[in-house]
């Protein structure tokens, strides 16, 4: 009898722990397995609190004096740093967590951007004067790169648009980071979904770029296979007289990424990632002004002279056929694993908060 209690007392404490605890205080992985949150004293959260008010003002004088981070290894100190300090008053296996969660991320990322020259090691020619021509071919002799610069960009003159594009390109480095440590907050449960897809495509994206390793139409320009393109993604900086971002990125572009890791386009693939995973979050019928953003970015990439329209093609294809490979594993998984189906309402991954509170 008193196992029979213990267990009729134990279902109701854990119902109150996901209606009760606040986003951060604890992960999705101790709710199922019944274990109570570290509490917090009044004490340690002001503690807390004053060493996020200097994190972000220190974070606030890295971007006003040095630009808007890039670096992989920069990002992933400052995103672990931050989720770090959600640790204050915790136990050490909340820091802990944080940096075995992160850890196979970052290192990821940071190898999608030594691949520079893996291509020449594994001597295969590099992809430029075939894809111009096959550019060209589907737009009627012009290649969209050119055409749209021609029309659009002036040397002598920064206009607003140009301002517009450069935020556009900029927030490739920092919204997939961004969202993760939003959902590693919220939802881990969603993390794990998010991550595993970011981890699929980088290295779907490694493998392609070490494979058919392509130029950018500034770099086949730059070889006079094409009428002149300008590298315009850092140019904008400009019009918000913030020349020293502008020169930040640009080198950041020059010494860190890799230059002919063209096909697919990961900064669309990422685009189309993150439309989706908040797409699944939210029910309003406005969300299909997400779509906005992937397709912002496109012309973005095409008119700044970073990718073709057939690398924007290949990453959009690449992002959908990892989310829907990954939402069937994830589907069948459970029942290869235990024979039993995930209840109904856990299936759709915006579900999963509202499943926990029933």
């Amino acid at each position: 009898m008193e196992g029979a209690e213990t267990s009729s007392t134990r279902a109701p404490e854990r119902r109150s722990l996901a209606d009760s605890v606040t986003p951060g205080d604890v992960s999705l992985s101790s709710l199922y397995a019944g274990a109570e949150p570290t509490t917090v004293t009044p004490g340690w959260r002001r503690v807390r609190l004053l060493a996020f008010a200097a994190y972000f003002g220190v974070l606030a004088w890295i971007v006003i004096a040095e630009g808007v981070p890039t670096a992989r290894a920069s990002l992933a100190a400052i995103i672990v740093t931050g989720l770090a300090l959600t640790s204050i008053g915790r136990t050490w296996r909340h820091t802990a967590q944080v940096v075995l969660d992160w850890l196979p991320f970052t290192a990821v990322l940071m190898l999608y951007d030594r691949t520079r020259g893996v291509a020449d090691h594994l001597d295969i020619s590099l992809h430029e004067r075939d894809i111009v021509r096959a550019e060209e071919w589907l737009f009627g002799g012009t290649e969209p790169s050119v055409w749209l610069q021609h029309h659009l960009y002036h040397p002598g003159h920064v206009y607003w648009y140009d301002a517009l594009c450069t935020l556009i390109y900029t927030s490739h480095f920092l919204a997939t980071p961004i969202l993760a440590a939003l959902l590693w907050l919220r939802d881990r449960a969603l993390w794990l979904r998010y991550i595993t897809r970011v981890v699929v495509l980088s290295f779907a994206g490694l493998i392609t770029y070490c494979l058919f390793p392509e130029a950018p139409p500034w770099m086949a320009a730059r070889d006079g296979l094409t009428d002149p393109v300008a590298r315009l993604s850092a140019r904008g900086w400009i019009w918000f007289h913030l020349g020293n971002v502008n020169e930040t990125l640009a080198n950041a572009q020059n010494d860190g990424a890799n230059p002919i890791a063209a096909m697919p386009s990961l900064h669309l693939a990422f685009a189309v990632l993150v439309a989706l995973m908040i797409g699944a979050r939210i029910r309003s019928r406005w969300r299909f002004l997400l779509a906005l953003y992937p397709a912002a970015m496109g012309f973005t990439l095409v008119y700044c002279g970073e990718h073709y329209v057939l690398d924007l093609v290949a990453g959009l294809g690449y992002a959908w056929a990892a989310h829907a490979a990954l939402n069937r594993w994830e589907r069948h998984r459970p029942r290869r694993a235990d024979g039993a189906e995930r209840p109904e309402s856990c299936r759709d991954p915006g579900d999963l908060e509202r499943f926990l509170r029933a």
